[in-house]
């Protein structure tokens, strides 16, 4: 146990990208529990490229949260222990400069306000997702019941129509696959 007890051993994650999605949080973090449907106020969502660089992970842009007044975005606070922040930071490229950790107040639909740790990307670049990345984030939508208004809103994002492999795809698939075989 920490110092604090209790609440020194989590921490509050919202996503809003390709952690939409429970598996392919999971591969990197399988401790990680869902929280609530929250949304974030005067935010939107925006795809980019760090620096001009394309994703070599999704080969396209990905997702980041810009300052909108007036907009907002829906995600998903996960419940996330202490020990896995290193490798959130890393799957999210913190190390690499690419994204900076940010804390926002998202209102949860019960309305409470929750301060969450999310991730916003540095000098980027607007240039639009793969299908794959565009998919990922629209299962991890559906998967959690956000507003049918905002998964339309997701449908309709322009891709950059990527078809060659994504190997990270065909791991969170399986993963996919998996959970359903085990729920079956």
């Amino acid at each position: 146990m920490e110092p604090g007890g209790e609440s020194g051993c989590w921490f509050l994650y919202y996503a809003y990208g390709s952690n939409l999605l429970r598996e392919r949080l999971l591969l990197r973090n399988p401790s990680a529990a869902l929280c609530a449907l929250a949304r974030l106020q005067d935010f939107k969502l925006e795809f980019g490229h760090h620096q001009g660089r394309t994703s070599s992970v999704w080969h396209g842009g990905t997702a980041t949260i810009a300052q909108s007044p007036g907009d907002e975005v829906w995600g998903i606070v996960w419940k996330m222990n202490t020990c896995n922040l290193s490798s959130l930071d890393k799957q999210e490229g913190v190390e690499d400069g690419i994204y900076v950790p940010i804390e926002v107040n998202v209102h949860t639909q019960a309305g409470k306000v929750l301060t969450c740790r999310s991730y916003q990307m540095k000098d980027y670049v607007s240039g639009p997702p793969s299908p794959q990345y565009k998919k990922v984030i629209c299962m991890g939508a559906k998967q959690n019941g956000l507003p049918t208004d905002y998964q339309e809103k997701l449908e309709a994002i322009e891709t950059n129509n990527y078809a060659g492999p994504v190997p990270i795809m065909e791991e969170i698939e399986a993963a996919v696959k998996a959970e359903e075989i085990n729920s079956a």
